[in-house]
């Protein structure tokens, strides 16, 4: 396991009071929780989206290195819950609040508690291209095959 030192600064007094700061859930997670810094519940109706608050502002400085937010899975697959972005980067100088879109695309309201466990955040590398302008590829396999072209892999019932 490689661990990496991020700057972290907290914007509201509350967080690692009554808030908590973003933690991995156990020791095998990838994903740190991260925890909706509110004043008051929201009540978020079906088909609607919110910008939540993290109270906190992180700063990569490595451009090898970008954070990527992540819906939690159950909120998705129970709830509904995901993000309104459906992915959100976090670029390696980005200096500014986190915050999260999210989206009720459930058919129920739904609360978001003030601390409550909204979204994850995982640490990715990030490789830089430089483009090598060509005017034909070296033939490969697939080719220009696009969606579908191998046909159906699997069958369910």
């Amino acid at each position: 396991m490689m661990i990496k030192k991020i700057d972290l600064k907290i914007l509201d007094s509350r967080i690692g009071n009554n808030f908590s700061l973003p933690t991995y859930a156990t020791s095998g997670s990838a994903g740190l929780d991260l925890y909706a810094c509110l004043d008051k519940k929201i009540t978020l109706s079906s088909n609607s989206t919110t910008l939540i608050p993290l109270g906190l502002a992180l700063h990569i400085k490595d451009p090898g290195l970008a954070a990527i937010i992540l819906p939690r899975s159950g909120l998705g697959h129970n709830h509904g819950i995901v993000l309104g972005n459906l992915v959100g980067l976090v670029d390696s100088d980005y200096q500014g609040q986190l915050m999260v879109s999210i989206w009720n695309r459930g058919k129920s309201i739904f609360i978001i508690e003030p601390g409550e466990r909204i979204a994850q955040m995982i640490l990715i590398p990030v490789i830089t291209a430089e483009f090598n302008l060509v005017q034909d590829f070296e033939k490969s396999d697939r080719g220009s095959g696009g969606f579908g072209h191998s046909g159906r892999m699997h069958t369910y019932s």
